[in-house]
């Protein structure tokens, strides 16, 4: 009987999870407009292996292709192990997409850093820095310092680890590569691998100087997400406009993750005296 009972308890303490977690927004909005119109995205394409067990470039590529990002954040975009081969028509990205790769230095046959690839639209790259981000896994993050017809932007693309003493490492890491860069409007995005909010997320290490932190927006699994992995900060946290999860029929079923989406706002920022809330020192 005793066992019974705990189990009818941990049926409704599932259940209550699981609702709780359904009820999570699946968009963000700052409550201001962008002027610029460039969006930024971010996709962990899974090592191009959809849901349905299926290893399918083409698809992941459609989606990309529905994006339609000016820069997009790309994770698992290598084999990971051996000559860790680029799994991707980066040509065909380009032809019918207009995006290019940030070149990196690594295994001639990647894409990327880690298996993290950035690809943009328009602009110029002035900087890029890879940074091995410390913990048990071998992790990496692409500091990328982009200037666009709106202004300068510095993007950081990553993919933290699965444990999370390895991620407030990271996290830390993180912070103090882009301080040492000067100040520069920045965003950080990639798969995170925090679906924890508060003092008890690896995230907190990354407050003040990136947000929204409260940007919760489930992304993963992509069939019924209901984990938000996959993030997109801001630093100064006014940078960022509004998010959102890119959720249609190809994308949940092209990879184990949605991508997320964010409008940034450049022009206001170069407009304005500069905030002091989420602000990088030099």
């Amino acid at each position: 009987m005793p066992n019974r009972i705990k189990e009818r308890r941990r049926e409704r303490l599932s259940s209550h999870i699981l609702a709780t977690l359904q009820q999570e927004k699946r968009s963000y909005r700052s409550g201001r407009e962008a002027e610029t119109g460039a969006l930024i995205a971010s996709y962990n394409v899974h090592k191009c292996v959809g849901m349905d067990q299926r290893f399918d470039p083409a698809r992941v590529e459609a989606v990309i292709g529905e994006i339609g990002a000016d820069i997009i954040a790309l994770q698992e975009a290598d084999q990971r192990f051996g000559s860790r081969e680029g799994l991707l028509d980066l040509a065909r990205l380009e032809r019918e997409n207009g995006l290019v790769p940030v070149q990196v230095k690594g295994h001639p046959k990647c894409h990327g850093w880690h298996g993290n690839v950035l690809l943009f639209r328009e602009g110029s790259v002035s900087h890029v820095h890879q940074i091995a981000l410390p913990g048990v896994e071998p992790r990496g993050a692409l500091v990328v310092d982009v200037d666009l017809k709106a202004g300068p932007l510095r993007v950081v693309a990553a993919h933290l680890g699965l444990l999370r003493r390895s991620r407030i490492r990271q996290a830390e890491a993180i912070v103090t590569a882009v301080a040492a860069r000067g100040e520069r409007p920045t965003l950080l995005l990639g798969d995170l691998n925090e679906w924890r909010v508060g003092r008890r997320s690896s995230l907190e290490n990354l407050h003040p100087e990136f947000g929204p932190l409260t940007a919760h927006l489930p992304s993963f699994p992509s069939r019924f997400p209901l984990f938000a992995l996959d993030r997109i900060l801001g630093s100064p946290h006014d940078l960022i406009t509004g998010i959102e999860v890119h959720d249609t029929p190809l994308a949940r079923v092209a990879s184990d993750h949605l991508p997320i989406k964010a409008h940034i706002d450049l022009k206001h920022l170069t407009s304005t005296a500069p905030s002091s809330k989420g602000k990088i020192a030099a």
